[in-house]
């Protein structure tokens, strides 16, 4: 099959194109630059089929519309649009050309649970413009597809992670190394209320098997949303103590509302926890099990194992001896 990626060399695309090659698709990837960020270009990536594009700089025009026109492709693996008008000028250009449509939305899209773990099904209330913007892209994209019968279908990552970038941490930030120092060596760290808002991670690959799962799979696939997280969601605490067990240690913690959370973390970190424990995610794979075979390979746990050895390899993590 002739499938095109946009955007096929950051967190997802890394894992997905190799997959995709090794498979035996004839794969053509859009980028600004020629080569995966995380995995190694020698492997998988020499058969790929580059189409160097800038679609920020060729959607301020018809540049990119027209590039999307002269695409000759079964199917379509969008992991680089944001906004519905964005997402309009794609369906512009593949409606009644293509056998498969694939979205990469993102549990933001879900807005916080009411029940959990959140199902597919489950009302959209999202909270952010971002969250709020793939919301209406991917009921835009269902509503084709009842309408026109238009070959979609849709892949709601969580926190993306991976081998060679910080997850989420679990002080629900992106504060660089610093938590993990703390929970190596025992020292104090700060959380939000008592510690219980859930992240829910996921691996890229896991991500891209899911993707790779819906292509393989078209009929059950079609003109349906499925979310790509781990097995199960985990608390801050939990997060917390799974980290410290690896160092052979403890967590050390110190509960403190929300409110106060800038004071011990600043202003930034303060805002990105904010926003975590507002959303609380906590998705369900059933129906990803059920209808494609998804079998995600990385539990939270191992996610943090994973990139902790390579930080630590790399010397990026340096504990004090």
């Amino acid at each position: 099959m002739r499938v095109l990626v946009i955007g096929g060399t950051g967190h997802i695309g890394s894992y997905l194109i190799p997959r995709l090659v090794q498979e035996g698709h004839d794969v053509s990837v859009v980028a600004r630059h020629p080569r995966p960020q995380y995995t190694d270009p020698r492997l998988g990536w020499p058969l790929v089929r580059w189409v160097v594009a800038d679609r920020i700089a060729e959607e301020r025009d018809d540049t990119w519309a027209k590039r999307m026109q002269g695409m000759d492709v079964d199917a379509v693996i969008d992991l680089l649009c944001y906004t519905p008008e964005q997402n309009q000028v794609m369906y512009g250009a593949f409606r009644s050309r293509v056998s498969h449509f694939i979205h990469c939305g993102t549990v933001w899209a879900y807005g916080p649970p009411d029940r959990v773990p959140y199902e597919e099904s489950f009302p959209r209330r999202p909270i952010t413009d971002y969250g709020r913007n793939k919301a209406r892209i991917e009921a835009f994209l269902h509503l084709k597809h009842r309408h026109e019968g238009f070959p979609v279908s849709i892949v709601h990552p969580g926190h993306i992670s991976g081998r060679r970038w910080l997850p989420i941490d679990p002080q629900g930030s992106r504060d660089g190394v610093g938590v993990y120092e703390r929970l190596a060596s025992g020292r104090e760290v700060y959380l939000p209320d008592q510690g219980a808002a859930t992240i829910h991670h996921v691996h890229g690959d896991d991500v891209a098997q899911l993707i790779q799962c819906a292509l393989d799979n078209p009929r059950p696939a079609m003109g349906e949303s499925f979310s790509a997280v781990a097995p199960y969601a985990l608390s801050l605490v939990g997060c917390c103590r799974a980290v410290a067990a690896m160092f052979g240690s403890k967590p050390n913690l110190k509960f403190i509302p929300l409110s106060e959370m800038s004071r011990h973390v600043g202003e930034r970190s303060a805002g990105i926890i904010a926003e975590h424990v507002t959303h609380t995610p906590c998705a369900s794979i059933a129906k990803a099990q059920r209808l494609l075979g998804y079998a995600p390979r990385y539990t939270t746990e191992q996610i943090y194992a994973e990139c902790l050895e390579h930080w630590l390899e790399s010397g990026q993590l340096v504990l004090p001896s």
